[in-house]
């Protein structure tokens, strides 16, 4: 399981670092690939394996359902695959860094089977917003938690 957050550089290549805790992870249980995609003002990074879940599931949905059309036109078609160079670095495409605004700092939010990648400053806006539901905790009880 992806769990923390790590801030990191990222270059005007578009490369950056795993961060060693996530790449121990990959390697452990995984492959040394991402599937990378946009969603929710960042970037949402899965394991090969985990992504196939996802794909699995999104194929069996009724494809002419509006809302599984736009989950396949935004999610799905940004996918891209990013493999991990001998560095532990990853390339993210200019479409993908543009969407998530990556330019310098981000940070790296492990999410249980996916990691997040957020530009620094949109990610302390998330965090804050994050911390004001997290404040009404006892709603959280109606997840099982």
């Amino acid at each position: 399981m992806f769990r923390g957050r790590f801030e990191h550089a990222i270059d005007t290549k578009g490369r950056t670092s795993i961060p060693s805790k996530f790449r121990e992870i990959l390697v452990t249980n995984y492959d040394e690939r991402l599937i990378i995609t946009n969603f929710d003002a960042c970037l949402w990074a899965y394991p090969v394996a985990e992504w196939q879940i996802i794909e699995n599931k999104v194929a069996v949905l009724p494809q002419f359902k509006a809302e599984v059309k736009a989950l396949q036109r935004m999610f799905i078609s940004a996918a891209t695959e990013c493999p991990i160079d001998k560095q532990g670095r990853i390339l993210i495409p200019p479409t993908l860094r543009d969407y998530a605004g990556l330019a310098k700092e981000i940070v790296f939010v492990g999410m249980t089977k996916r990691i997040e990648i957020w530009a620094k400053d949109r990610w302390a806006s998330e965090f804050d917003k994050s911390q004001k539901i997290a404040e009404n905790a006892e709603n959280l009880s109606d997840l099982g938690l």
